[in-house]
């Protein structure tokens, strides 16, 4: 008796022990949770209200009628919208609900104003959840208070699994008795015996898999949990940690987090139809899977809503109502962890700073500068591309898409793949592939910023070239066309990309300065110091040439890649802010010289594909690029609000058959088709002259047949007159030219 005695209050301190050390480690384990930009609304922005209802969707606001009442609610009434928006913490501040009223003008933002009719300049929707970073029990979660919980979801959870919560120590006989009694009368298992503390102990701290030493373990510590907790803190402990599904690996736990998942809402603006679908869930979360198996949930919370109605939880007419409407299930891509590849850069941005333990546990909120609108699109225009290549047998292509505001190279969209809610292998991030000819823009860069020696009109040679290695190799670049071009101007070599000229360019002005003027532009790999690297021999993955470009977009300010804007910790306090960093690494004037060449390439040289997709008022600058024997293809061009790379190719390096301009040109001018509103600015900064010259590079007129206007540095002008004749009106504007 003794023996028996000393041996169960052994097992009751160890399990305690275990239990305290478990408990204490496992409870508030919340994954950090990654915020898109929040949508910013102001007069005159160009926005439709279409392109509104889908953002309001991805965020699931309902649609009212009448008038907006409650926060997550929108009223559309053709070109006037009203948006009762949610309260959110933001980095910069908490803000309440608010009630705003838009009114559109086609595909403008006209006016904005408050719930008392007074304009204002901007205002701020609450950001779409883009998801976590899960622990490594691959667990998510959305924390909440018991206050925060609506009551008819506490009181419908206590009716249908443990309804002497307040009364019992962790193991009610009562309940047990009461739920065989209801299982026998109904035919079929209705009510469970396990208490609400029993149900913790399981999903915290053991498997869900049912055997007898299981079950003897619940009934051990369901006493001990009761006795180191008060009963609203296991109550708020069950309601988050509760296992209510599964999305893929990512494990969905808690009330809060599987109202988003299933509905995506809040879990305060449940109805009472989805309220008793969750509550349904409890009993078995995948064989009532609303999306897997729709009629056995629709059973199963009819049952819930019953049970509600039966006990004054809810009034009967609006049980048979509930009964009567839908799931309301979101769609499928409202999912959290529908952007793959963004979260995958948002976590090696993180891990620069913080730990994975930090990550994983803390419930940190994250403020991203990722744009859904944007990510739909790159999404649709790969899509649709992809599709059309499919028609020729091109299935084993992959592909990756970057995109970045052209101003502050904030990184707003990440395509890693065509299996786009893959979390597969990251080509954005992770594919080092030659570029081709996306590095001529580096060359020519290297020497126009020398313009004592070169301008736009410089004439280039592109005659062939033969290379001798020191062990007797030769390397011998040819043009695409497979012809030479004799002398041709430095601007229209770079827009029909000669390879001989370029080659020649390169080797003249030095591989030294062309390397030293992609590391001015961010290229931080160490590139070979050989003359293929003039025609795009070196490699780099669809970010780093983002980069790249990114650099030459904003008139040589080289911006690192940016994907996080804040990080707060879970009550909102601030933790740390991730301002732009900006450094002037190239003259503007040698930029914009270049940006002239680069809208060549566009309306008259290889990548003048792009205006089947672009209004001709549309100015944009960009440049294609193909590889050996076609194995990769590429574009990566700029308008005056977003930049965008597209790679195309094959993952096992084989020829995908596509130049730049007839595959990854494509996807971009879909893609910036669809985005674009504004054009690049042509206005020179300090140090440019634009000129009339001829074709052979000497001053003309505007009235002259070959005259073209090209802008040129400042003392690089060229002074001889050409052919053309200049009448006394023109001549007199030439020559106070020469003075300006």
């Amino acid at each position: 008796m003794l023996a028996g005695t000393v041996l169960a209050g052994g097992v009751a301190i160890y399990l305690n022990a275990w239990l305290t050390a478990e408990l204490g480690a496992r409870q508030w384990q919340v994954p950090a949770r990654v915020f898109a930009r929040p949508l910013v609304l102001y007069p005159g922005q160009p926005l439709t209200a279409d392109e509104l209802r889908r953002e309001l969707a991805l965020l699931g606001y309902r649609q009212a009628v009448g008038r907006a009442e409650h926060p997550g609610e929108a009223v559309f009434n053709g070109e006037r919208v009203e948006i009762h928006a949610r309260p959110f913490a933001f980095s910069d501040g908490h803000r309440g609900s608010r009630r705003w009223t838009l009114e559109f003008a086609g595909r403008q933002l006209r006016q904005l104003r408050d719930d008392s009719g007074q304009a204002l300049d901007l205002a701020r929707l609450d950001p779409v959840a883009l998801g976590s970073i899960y622990t490594s029990h691959r667990e998510d979660r959305v924390l909440v208070r018991l206050e925060e919980v609506p009551p008819l979801l506490l009181d419908t959870l206590l009716l249908v699994e443990d309804r002497d919560f307040w009364r019992h120590w962790g193991l009610s006989l009562k309940g047990i008795a009461r739920a065989a009694a209801v299982n026998l009368r109904a035919g079929r298992t209705v009510q469970g015996g396990s208490t609400l503390t029993q149900q913790l102990v399981k999903n915290a701290l053991l498997s869900r898999h049912r055997s007898w030493h299981r079950k003897l373990l619940e009934a051990l510590l369901a006493p001990l949990v009761e006795l180191h907790h008060d009963k609203a803190e296991i109550l708020e402990a069950y309601v988050n940690e509760i296992y209510l599904g599964q999305e893929g690996s990512r494990a969905i736990h808690g009330f809060a987090l599987a109202s988003r998942h299933y509905f995506n809402q809040p879990l305060g603006e449940l109805s009472p139809g989805q309220i008793a679908l969750l509550v349904g869930l409890v009993k078995g979360p995948s064989l009532y899977d609303p999306w897997r198996a729709p009629e056995r949930a629709r059973q199963r919370r009819d049952t819930v809503l019953a049970l509600m109605a039966e006990h004054g939880l809810v009034p009967e007419q609006a049980a048979r109502s509930a009964r009567s409407a839908g799931l309301g299930l979101a769609k499928a891509d409202a999912a959290a962890s529908m952007y793959p590849a963004y979260l995958d850069l948002v976590r090696r941005q993180l891990r620069q700073d913080y730990r994975e333990e930090d990550l994983q546990t803390q419930g940190l909120r994250i403020f991203t500068s990722f744009d859904p609108r944007i990510q739909r699109s790159a999404e649709q225009s790969l899509a649709t591309v992809m599709d059309q290549l499919d028609a020729g047998r091109r299935r084993e292509l992959e592909a990756a898409v970057v995109v970045t505001d052209a101003v502050s190279g904030d990184i707003v969209a990440v395509v890693g793949g065509r299996r786009m809610r893959y979390a597969g292998f990251n080509r954005a991030l992770d594919a080092v592939r030659p570029i081709g000819s996306l590095v001529k823009p580096v060359v020519y860069l290297a020497a126009l910023a020398q313009p004592e020696r070169y301008t736009l009109v410089t004439p280039l040679s592109d005659a062939p070239v033969v290379v001798r290695g020191r062990d007797g190799s030769e390397w011998r670049p040819r043009n695409f066309d497979r012809e030479s071009h004799g002398e041709v101007p430095l601007h229209r070599a770079l827009a029909q990309s000669y390879n001989q000229a370029t080659a020649r360019l390169g080797m003249e002005v030095g591989l030294d300065r062309v390397l030293a003027m992609a590391r001015a532009l961010g290229v931080e790999r160490d590139w070979p110091s050989l003359p293929s690297l003039t025609l795009g021999a070196a490699g780099l993955t669809p970010l780093e040439v983002a980069t790249l470009y990114q650099a030459i977009a904003s008139h040589g300010v080289h911006s690192p890649p940016r994907a996080i804007e804040a990080v707060t910790a879970a009550d909102g306090t601030p933790l740390a802010r991730y301002p732009r960093t900006r450094r002037q690494t190239v003259e503007a004037s040698t930029v914009h010289l270049l940006h002239y060449a680069l809208q060549e390439v566009v309306r008259e040289g290889t990548g003048r594909g792009v205006y089947r997709y672009l209004p001709g008022d549309y100015r944009v600058a960009g440049k294609t690029g193909t590889t050996d024997d076609l194995r990769d293809s590429w574009f990566a061009g700029f308008g005056g609000d977003y930049l965008a790379v597209v790679w195309l190719g094959r993952d096992d390096n084989g020829s995908s058959g596509l130049t730049g301009s007839n595959g990854a040109l494509r996807v971009w001018g879909e893609l910036m088709g669809r985005i674009g509103r504004v054009p690049l600015d042509p206005a020179p900064p300090e140090g440019v002259n634009w000129l009339w010259v001829d074709g052979q590079g000497l001053r003309s007129a505007e009235h002259c047949a070959d005259a073209r206007y090209l802008p040129f540095a400042v003392g690089s002008e060229p002074t001889e007159v050409g052919g053309c004749q200049l009448g006394p009106g023109r001549l007199w504007q030439w020559f106070r030219g020469l003075f300006d």
